[in-house]
């Protein structure tokens, strides 16, 4: 069974910077495609940014300038670096990692609050 980990959330200025790092465990299969998604109160889980195994990334058009997913294929991680942080930007951030072979997965998030 695939487990998902997200670490890096916390409380940051507007205008600062985090960096998320999404760690997954127990499988053999490499993942097609890994992403970020966030969650506000009261709202639904929105996607963020993804990016597949061949490096092609997409983003929310909110973040899209500001944020930046990564992948490191050899440990099975994918981070988000965000930066110029805005309290818009204050949610839940959730790793989810898919693949044809193994199915699709998600983190229990991490909370990223952005306020000064």
């Amino acid at each position: 069974q695939v487990q998902v980990v997200e670490s890096g959330g916390g409380l940051v200025q507007p205008g600062g910077s985090l960096r998320l790092s999404c760690s997954t465990s127990g499988s053999i299969f490499s993942f097609h495609t890994m992403g970020w998604y966030r969650q506000a109160p009261g709202k639904q889980r929105d996607l963020v940014a993804t990016i597949t195994s061949g490096g092609s990334t997409n983003y929310a058009d909110s973040v899209k300038g500001r944020f930046s997913i990564s992948r490191d294929n050899a440990k099975n991680m994918v981070f988000l670096q965000m930066n110029s942080l805005k309290p818009e930007d204050t949610a839940v951030y959730y790793c989810n990692v898919r693949s044809y072979a193994a199915g699709t997965y998600w983190g229990q998030g991490t909370q990223v609050t952005v306020s000064s």
